[in-house]
């Protein structure tokens, strides 16, 4: 294991989103650089269909995508894909999964891992919540600004379905509106001023 990795301390980069995610993820990911040493984990709500992500997105980055394992070390200058049908939760610099909480109505995997996050890990966090329905999310949001992370939700209107980041920037707590691309290049001014 590299030393990067020991640190459990580099910054990560939560990525929520649903319906239209898809369209999100690739505009975001084709404008991050491979090598800037963060971990991206996109959180994507599903409950029953088996997720592709870890199939579709390598074409658009050069960064590993990785589909998540029960203790799956976090490292930076990867990406990481939720499966379906679990919750998300970080310990010991590990993802941890659990059979998902809330199996009916809509799944709220992203609060519980950005949850999860605000007690586990010391890096910098950045909570980044685009198009997708419901409001998961939201209200986690509120305790990642309390230890310090910074909080992105993507413009409504570059968004498929705006639900959620409607949702998120109702509760108050979003530091920026962007689109995928432009919130690829806060994400980078973010990390450069760490």
């Amino acid at each position: 294991m590299n030393d990067f990795a020991m640190e459990k301390d580099f910054p990560i980069v939560c990525v929520g989103g649903s319906a239209g995610g898809l369209d999100a993820y690739i505009r975001l990911l084709k404008h991050l650089p491979a090598d800037m040493g963060v971990a991206v984990v996109i959180v994507n709500h599903l409950r029953t269909v088996a997720t592709m992500l870890h199939e579709i997105l390598p074409q658009y980055t050069k960064m590993p995508v990785e589909l998540i394992t029960e203790r799956l070390v976090i490292q930076p200058n990867h990406v990481f894909i939720i499966p379906e049908k679990r919750d998300l939760h970080i310990l010991d610099g590990e993802f941890r999964l659990k059979p998902i909480s809330k199996p009916r109505g809509w799944p709220d995997v992203i609060t519980v891992f950005m949850r999860s996050l605000t007690e586990h890990w010391g890096g910098t966090l950045i909570a980044v919540i685009v198009s997708g329905y419901d409001g998961d999310g939201a209200e986690a949001l509120q305790g990642i600004k309390e230890v310090g992370g910074i909080t992105i939700a993507q413009k409504p209107d570059s968004a498929k379905q705006p639900d959620m980041p409607e949702s998120a920037i109702e509760s108050g707590y979003v530091d920026f509106i962007l689109s995928p691309e432009d919130i690829a290049q806060e994400i980078i001014r973010i990390v450069h001023g760490l």
